[in-house]
């Protein structure tokens, strides 16, 4: 099996492959790349994604992407459990069971954000509100 990732190297923290090959690479930390891609209106639906890390907003996200397969250095039993459900093949390096925020000293605001919505338009809108409000009180 292919080095997957290797696709995270030199500071990618999310690559999107289509037949092996990358169409898509971001250096954003979180959901932004994935933000990004939704916004862009790109067509990575059956594609492979290789991330960072993959909490149960970003395995959301994932779902309405399209995605086929996702690949991760860290990943939730909570993602894992979502993608899954959603017929993804998943692997990674290490499972946690919670992804922890930048800080350290709690859970991810994207975890919070999703925790116990399935639908992944419900989890766009509420990622998309989370994101809004962490933007606001970076203001202040």
């Amino acid at each position: 099996m292919e080095d997957l990732y290797r696709y995270l190297e030199d500071g990618y923290t999310c690559t999107i492959l289509q037949r092996g090959a990358p169409v898509y690479q971001s250096r954003e930390r979180g959901v932004r790349p994935l933000l990004a891609l939704i916004d862009a209106g790109a067509d990575v639906h059956g594609c492979t994604a290789v991330d960072s890390i993959v909490g149960r907003a970003a395995a959301l996200l994932y779902v309405y992407l399209g995605i086929a397969a996702v690949t991760a250095d860290v990943m939730s039993v909570g993602a894992r459990e979502v993608l899954t459900a959603h017929g993804i093949e998943t692997a990674a390096q290490t499972t946690a069971d919670h992804i922890i925020n930048r800080r350290g000293d709690g859970l991810c605001p994207m975890e919070i954000a999703t925790s116990g919505i399935t639908d992944p338009a419900e989890a766009l809108a509420a990622i998309r509100k989370t994101v809004a409000a962490l933007r606001a009180n970076a203001q202040k």
